[in-house]
Order: structure tokens, then C-alpha cells, then sequence
């Protein structure tokens, strides 16, 4: 039993089951008795809730259904539950259903960039394929609260081919990100059919799972998983870790079958308030993931999703998070910082400012410290022009394999090929009234 935290025996105990004797770490047992009301959250958690809160509570998961895993359940510290990260990820709050006039039902736009079904096409060269709307746990705080308790959302081979047949005829697509939900919660052999065809497709350089199942269901990585995504290389898989609390001994054996397996692992945490909010708890994820062979890859802002509003932070947090670490420990260890634009413009990448001001010549820029130093550009430094003739280039740019791409946004305006010198928004008042006159 020294494998099992007096959480999970006490948790299997009240299932009618012995940690040692049951099918604790099987995943589909873990699937099957997860949690779903507030009176088996009572009774598993030796916990209750006020009645008003409790009515309160019942309210919320009538728009947005509870389901937790046995295991993540565990995790939960009972003596403080209320402050708990794990717990405020887990459970619902009645502040779910203030919905503010800024929140969204799809505040990326994932809908309106579907061009065909489960694709979601809004970078040149990639694409992001959603293969299941189902969870292990519905984690309080997801960008896509409006699929939450969906049923019978894992589609079928022929809505699945549709996507995949939008991908082969797409060229430009290099990179297929799969998502959900959780790819994970498919079984092994539609996960194999899913990678081996979109695998098979030649211009598909790089395939990516994002997945939860490390944090909240860690005993879904099993040894015939592994075997199988290692037939599909290159793969990479990102993962969720908000919290170091939730880097577990279970969490790290299913992390390291992974890494062994030759998969580089990443990780994207959300900035939530009251759960991470803090730079010693951030600089303490990111040590504990790095040591473990996880690359911190994202923090993000919380999307303006309806129901969000409680979780979120001023961007001001996260900048202070970012000087907390920029500087302050390892450079593989610093996420990118981003904001997914509303509307789906992409993600955003924020920084504290390190550029101070520059001259023709010299820019002032202060370091991590806040030491204030310059440094000394060129004076005599001449471009090569590019009109995109790369066979009369006097740069070693011939390039196995390169081809020609279409420039757009910001590197279209400093590109010396491409004859446009502005970007005007859409309705521009002063354009208008050119066309009209």
C-alpha cells in the first residue's frame, strides 16, 4: 500500500473498493467511477457544503457538468479545500455563471475557422485537428466550456476523414496539432488509425497530441500507448500542469514512459487566479517540469470564455511573472508568455521591455537586473536587397526542399519584394470616404 497516498486509500475505501485490490491505475476503471454530482464529492471528500452554497453549486453544473477523476479527486487537500488548486480547477463555483458582456462562447473563433469538419485553420502552415470533445475531467477553467458534457461526441471514421482529406489536399499544412477534449480518451487502435493516416500524408512533416492525461488521468499512458505512439515519429505531446502540486509520483512514471520514448514533451499553463498566480509558485512549476524533461512552452492569459471571469488576472500579473523568471533561472525553462486574441487572430507573445530606446546606431537596453547598458550596431551595414529572385542571390540560401511562400501581416511590410507600404484595418472611417468621393 506504500504506493498509495492515504487520499487515494481513503478515497478507494469509499468506493467499496482496496486501493492495493482494485483497478486503481487501471485508466477506464478510473473513467468509470469518476465523479459527476456534488453528493459523491461530499461523501468521497468526508467534506459538505453550506445549503446555500450547495444550491448555488447544483445551479452551476446544470450549464457546466462536474466530472473528476478518482485520482485527480485524491490530490485535493481536504484541511484546506477551498484554497486548494487542485480543487478550485475541479470543482464548479457558483461565479461560473457570471457571464460578462466581454465573454464568449468560442472566444478564438475555432468555429468560424473551421473549413471542414474537426479542422481549425487559422496559421499558414498548420492546423489544428479535433478528434474528440470528451475529457477525463472537465477542468473548470477550458476555453471550450461550450463542448463541456457534449454526448457521443467522439467522431466517426467518415467525419474524421473529412478532416484528414482536407490536410492531403492542403499542401502548405506541415504540422497537424491534435486536440479535443483529449486525443487520449480515444482507445489505442482509433488513435492508430488516426496517426498512421495523416502520418501517411507526405507534405505532413510533424504531428502533436495535447492532452491532459498526464495530470488528471497519468495511468492512461500505459506501456501499449507508448509502443504505439512511438510508431508515428515524429510526435510530440503537450501537456497541462497549472500547479506543482500536481507533479505526482504517478504524473512522473507517465511522463517519463513518454520522454523514453523519444517524445519531446511540453507543457501549456494557464494563468488562473487564486490557483497560480504567483511567481514562486510558476518558478516552482517550471523547475519541477524541466526536471522531469518537460520544456515549459506556454503560460497563457485566460481566454475571455463565458464563465472564466474569476480566473482571470490583469496582464500585468503575467509580465511580473515573466521578470520573475527571465534571468532568474534557466532560459529552457521560461515560457512564452501569450494572449490567444479574441476573434481568432493567434496567440500573442507579451514580454516585460527590454529595449529602452535606440539611435541610428545604438540601442539602450536594461538587463533582468534592471543594469542599463547599450549596444554598438553597425554604421556601415548594407542590406541585401530581396526581390525574391533566389537564384540570383549571393547568400548560401539554396536550400534543399525550400519553397516559395507568400508573405503576409508585418513581414510583408518589411519585405523589399512586396510593393505594400500599409495594412489598414477593415471599415477604416478615412478609406471610406476615399471610396466614396
Amino acid at each position: 500500500m506504500g504506493i498509495y497516498s492515504p487520499n487515494q486509500q481513503d478515497i478507494a475505501r469509499r468506493i467499496n473498493v482496496d486501493c492495493a485490490q482494485s483497478n486503481w491505475q487501471d485508466w477506464k476503471w478510473q473513467l468509470k467511477h469518476s465523479v459527476t454530482s456534488i453528493d459523491t464529492f461530499e461523501d468521497l471528500l468526508n467534506i459538505r457544503f453550506p445549503a446555500t452554497e450547495r444550491k448555488k453549486l447544483e445551479m452551476t453544473l446544470r450549464k457546466f457538468p462536474l466530472s473528476v477523476t478518482p485520482y485527480y479527486l485524491s490530490l485535493i487537500d481536504t484541511e484546506d479545500y477551498d484554497n486548494c488548486p487542485v480543487f478550485r480547477q475541479a470543482f464548479p463555483a457558483p461565479a461560473e455563471l457570471e457571464i460578462g458582456k466581454c465573454d464568449l462562447a468560442d472566444p478564438l473563433a475555432e468555429d468560424q475557422d473551421s473549413p471542414a469538419p474537426g479542422i481549425t485553420h487559422r496559421y499558414p502552415d498548420r492546423v489544428l485537428f479535433h478528434v474528440s470533445n470528451v475529457c477525463s475531467m472537465y477542468c473548470r477553467h477550458c476555453t471550450r466550456k461550450r463542448k463541456v458534457g457534449d454526448q457521443d461526441s467522439i467522431p466517426g471514421r467518415a467525419e474524421l476523414e473529412k478532416g484528414i482529406a482536407y490536410i492531403r489536399n492542403h499542401p502548405e499544412v506541415r504540422d497537424v496539432l491534435l486536440s479535443g477534449g483529449d486525443p487520449l480518451m480515444l482507445n489505442d487502435e482509433y488513435l492508430d488509425w488516426i496517426l498512421g493516416e495523416i502520418r501517411a500524408i507526405d507534405h505532413v512533416e510533424v504531428i502533436r497530441i495535447g492532452s491532459r492525461m498526464p495530470v488528471v488521468l497519468p495511468y492512461r499512458i500505459t506501456d501499449d500507448l507508448v509502443a504505439m505512439l512511438k510508431k508515428h515519429q515524429p510526435l510530440w505531446l503537450n501537456t497541462h500542469f497549472n500547479h506543482p502540486r500536481e507533479i505526482t509520483t504517478s504524473s512522473k512514471t507517465a511522463i517519463r514512459k513518454l520522454a523514453d520514448a523519444g517524445i519531446p514533451l511540453g507543457n501549456q499553463t494557464v494563468l488562473l487566479a487564486g490557483v497560480n498566480d504567483c511567481p514562486r509558485v510558476i518558478k516552482a512549476l517550471v523547475h519541477k517540469l524541466v526536471a522531469n524533461r518537460v520544456r515549459p512552452y506556454y503560460l497563457y492569459q485566460c481566454d475571455l470564455a463565458e464563465g472564466l471571469s474569476h480566473f482571470r488576472t490583469p496582464v500585468g500579473k503575467g509580465i511580473e511573472i515573466m521578470e520573475s523568471l527571465i534571468g532568474h533561472t534557466s532560459g529552457f525553462s521560461v515560457p512564452t508568455y501569450v494572449i490567444d486574441a479574441p476573434g481568432g487572430g493567434g496567440k500573442i507573445p507579451l514580454n516585460p521591455n527590454y529595449l529602452i530606446s535606440l539611435s541610428t546606431n545604438k540601442v539602450v537596453l536594461r538587463n533582468y537586473e534592471g543594469v542599463i547598458t547599450t549596444y554598438q550596431e553597425p554604421d556601415s551595414y548594407e542590406a541585401d536587397f530581396c526581390n525574391r529572385n533566389c537564384n540570383e542571390c549571393r547568400l548560401h540560401l539554396k536550400l534543399d526542399d525550400a519553397e516559395e511562400y507568400r508573405a503576409t501581416g508585418i513581414e510583408m511590410l518589411l519585405s523589399d519584394w512586396n510593393q505594400t507600404i500599409s495594412l489598414t484595418p477593415r471599415n477604416n472611417e478615412r478609406m471610406e470616404r476615399r471610396n466614396h468621393e
